[in-house]
């Protein structure tokens, strides 16, 4: 299905309060007046200050409006969800994690928390999903149980940005977008021979407390690298993740006599992203018997 077309900043400063509400009403859930309230505060230079102007149309809100707004939002696999009545944004969002196909024992699990989270702050549980792993979502989910409400409420709001951020960059097309994408990358550095190693194949895992998931293969050009990033174009989301880089193909192919089997085969890095919209990149610097990694730029 082809992605519909993203609307011009020019377009939506020089729009009709009606076409800048259709536009985008849906950005915010179930809360068309927050667009409406950012009409007034046109023309816009980038889509970033766009986007400040709508957060900082829901902080100026009254209390009880920010509450019934905050409310409007569905749980995480919750009842909602499963029966399919959610906006097409959150259906989407949640989907794209895999939240609309979870084993019962999960089910139950989220909600367990739902019902904690409900009975502590009366607000469902918002987080920027696209920004998370199911096992970040989850200890995100146990840390801010621990909260005031008034913190917890604070971070609902502050989550709620980053969700609405990036249902902007989907719709809206413009100079200043903000930050919404990270990147992962790796190469492969043969000390050996002193050079890139071009023709090794690469994995990369996503490591969940139950299970793991191939989310890319890959394999190195003549610069030691894959063609393209990992992970690019959206947010990385937090969590852990295993790289596996075929070494011991490598270097028989590369004509290095090596013990039958070698000592090293398939080489191993494990490790975790915090920043969704940061660049990580994961080299390996490997000889037939040792290696190394770093966080590169």
């Amino acid at each position: 299905m082809t992605a519909p077309a993203r609307i011009s900043l020019d377009r939506l400063n020089t729009a009709s309060r009606p076409e800048f509400g259709a536009a985008l009403g849906a950005i915010f859930e179930h809360a068309p007046w927050v667009a409406d309230t950012a009409f007034d505060a046109r023309p816009f230079a980038t889509v970033a200050t766009l986007h400040d102007a709508m957060m900082a149309a829901l902080r100026r809100a009254p209390r009880d409006q920010q509450m019934t707004f905050v409310r409007g939002h569905p749980e995480l696999a919750g009842k909602i969800a499963r029966a399919g009545t959610m906006t097409a944004e959150s259906t989407s969002e949640q989907g794209g994690l895999g939240l609309d196909k979870l084993s019962d024992a999960e089910v139950a699990k989220f909600e367990k928390l739902n019902g904690e989270y409900a009975r502590k702050f009366g607000f469902p549980f918002i987080i920027c999903v696209r920004r998370h792993t199911r096992d970040s979502i989850l200890r995100q989910f146990e840390r801010r149980l621990a909260l005031t409400k008034d913190g917890e409420f604070a971070a609902a709001v502050n989550e709620i940005g980053y969700i609405t951020r990036l249902r902007l960059v989907d719709k809206v097309d413009g100079p200043g977008l903000p930050v919404t994408t990270g990147r992962l990358s790796t190469h492969v550095l043969d000390t050996y021979n002193g050079r890139p190693a071009p023709g090794v194949s690469v994995a990369l895992y996503e490591v969940g407390a139950s299970a793991r998931g191939l989310l890319k293969t890959a394999t190195t050009n003549a610069d030691g690298r894959t063609d393209a990033p990992l992970i690019s174009g959206g947010p990385l989301r937090t969590g852990t993740y295993e790289l596996q880089f075929a070494v011991g193909d490598y270097f028989r192919h590369a004509g290095v006599k090596t013990a039958d089997p070698p000592f090293l085969d398939i080489v191993p890095l494990r490790f975790s992203i915090a920043e969704p919209e940061g660049h990580y990149h994961v080299p390996l610097v490997v000889s037939p018997w040792n290696f190394s990694t770093y966080r590169g730029s």
